[in-house]
C-alpha cells in the first residue's frame, strides 16, 4: 500500500520506532515500527487501531513529550526534539487546574509565553465566546458540567494559537449528544482557522465524521497498514456527514481491517 499524501507537510512522521524498557528485565517492549505518514496542512486525519498499539505514543512523539528511538517526526519542517510551540495537546481528561477560573486555565499558555495581561485577557474573552462559554469565564471548573470542561479545554487548547492539534480521545468520557455538539464546535473551528488535527479515536463513526483521512494501525508493535480517504461533502459539518448514506461503508469498512465482530474481546 502507498502511503502518498500531499506535499505541504504540518506533521511528519518519517520510519519512526519508539521502544520501551521492561521494569525489572533486559528486554524492551517496542511500541511502534516503522510508523511513516504526512499530514498536511489544514487536514484531519484520525488514527484507529487496538487498544495498546501505540496511538499515543505517536502523539506523545509528535508533541516533543518523548523521542523516537529510530526515525524522525516534523512539524512545519522542523525536527521535533522537545515540547514545540506550534503543536497543542488535548487529551480525554480536561486536566484543568480547579485553583484557576475557566479564564485564568484558557489563558495559561500564553501566561507561560509572557503574553501581556491585557492579551491574553482579550484572547480568551474571544474564546469563551467561541466555545460557548461566554458568562463562565469567572467560575471554577468544578461548577461546570464535564460537556463545559471540555470546551474549556478546547479553549485553552486554541489559545496557543498552534499550527497542528493533536486530540487523544477528547470525547470519549461524554454522553453521546454533548460529544456531537462538541465535535460540530470542534469541526467548524477547525475549517474556520485552517488549523490541521491529528485525532486519535476508538469511535469509528466519529473518525468518518470528522477526517479527510484515516490511519488504521496493527496490534503492537503499531504500524500503518491501511488508510481510507473519506469521500464524504461537508467534513465542516460532522452532523449533517453521520446522516449520508455512505457513512455505515466506511465503518464496516473500518470493522473489517481491525477484525471488529460480536466476538471481539476487549483487553
Amino acid at each position: 500500500m502507498s502511503l502518498s499524501e500531499p506535499s505541504a507537510a504540518a506533521i511528519e512522521f518519517m520510519d519512526v520506532d519508539k521502544r520501551f524498557g521492561v521494569a525489572g528485565t533486559p528486554s524492551e517492549l517496542i511500541a511502534v515500527r516503522q510508523v511513516s505518514f504526512t499530514v498536511a496542512q489544514g487536514e484531519v486525519v484520525s488514527i484507529v487501531g487496538p487498544s495498546g498499539c501505540g496511538k499515543s505514543t505517536l502523539l506523545n512523539m509528535g508533541s516533543g513529550l518523548t523521542q523516537p528511538n529510530a526515525g524522525v517526526v516534523k512539524v512545519a519542517g522542523q525536527v521535533v526534539s522537545g515540547p514545540n510551540a506550534h503543536v497543542a495537546f488535548m487529551l480525554q481528561k480536561d486536566l484543568l487546574m480547579p485553583w484557576r477560573t475557566i479564564a485564568q486555565n484558557i489563558e495559561l499558555g500564553l501566561e507561560l509565553r509572557g503574553v501581556k495581561a491585557a492579551e491574553r485577557t482579550r484572547v480568551s474573552t474571544a474564546l469563551l465566546q467561541q466555545c460557548h462559554l461566554s458568562g463562565f469565564g469567572d467560575r471554577y471548573p468544578h461548577q461546570l458540567s464535564g460537556g463545559m470542561r471540555q470546551r474549556a479545554a478546547l479553549a485553552r487548547t486554541l489559545a496557543v494559537n498552534p499550527l497542528v492539534l493533536l486530540m487523544d480521545e477528547p470525547f470519549s468520557a461524554l454522553d453521546a449528544q454533548t460529544k456531537m455538539i462538541l465535535q460540530q464546535d470542534l469541526a467548524r473551528t477547525v475549517s474556520e482557522q485552517g488549523k490541521t488535527m491529528l485525532f486519535i479515536t476508538h469511535d469509528l463513526t466519529e473518525a468518518v465524521a470528522l477526517s479527510d483521512r484515516i490511519l488504521v494501525m496493527s496490534e503492537r508493535p503499531g504500524t500503518i497498514t491501511e488508510q481510507i480517504v473519506v469521500d464524504i461533502p461537508d467534513r465542516h459539518n460532522p452532523m449533517q456527514r453521520r446522516k449520508h448514506a455512505r457513512v455505515g461503508d466506511y465503518v464496516a469498512m473500518l470493522m473489517d481491517l481491525l477484525k471488529l465482530d460480536a466476538n471481539t474481546q476487549v483487553h
